[in-house]
């Protein structure tokens, strides 16, 4: 795995990890008339939107068509090696 693998998988695990507000249970504060749990999760759903775009721009296809290439014997434009 390569340094833009890993980084992009500890992105994704970053975001499954803080999903779930943990330290918000049983918190019964209000901001702007919702509950903070829940712009907890307006915020986190707006920065995974992000990520996810970004993502999808820069990156997607990681992980299946590196590995799909080097097991045909393709180089990374399209081309048989030699």
């Amino acid at each position: 795995m390569n340094r833009r693998s890993i980084g992009w998988a500890l992105t994704f695990l970053g975001l499954v990890v803080f999903a779930i507000p943990w330290f918000l249970w049983g918190s019964d504060q209000v901001v702007a008339g919702l509950p903070l749990w829940l712009w907890w999760h307006i915020g986190w759903m707006a920065l995974s939107a992000v990520v996810f775009q970004r993502f999808a721009r820069q990156a997607w296809g990681l992980w299946i068509t590196e590995e799909s290439e080097a097991a045909a014997g393709l180089d990374t434009h399209g081309g048989q090696r030699r």
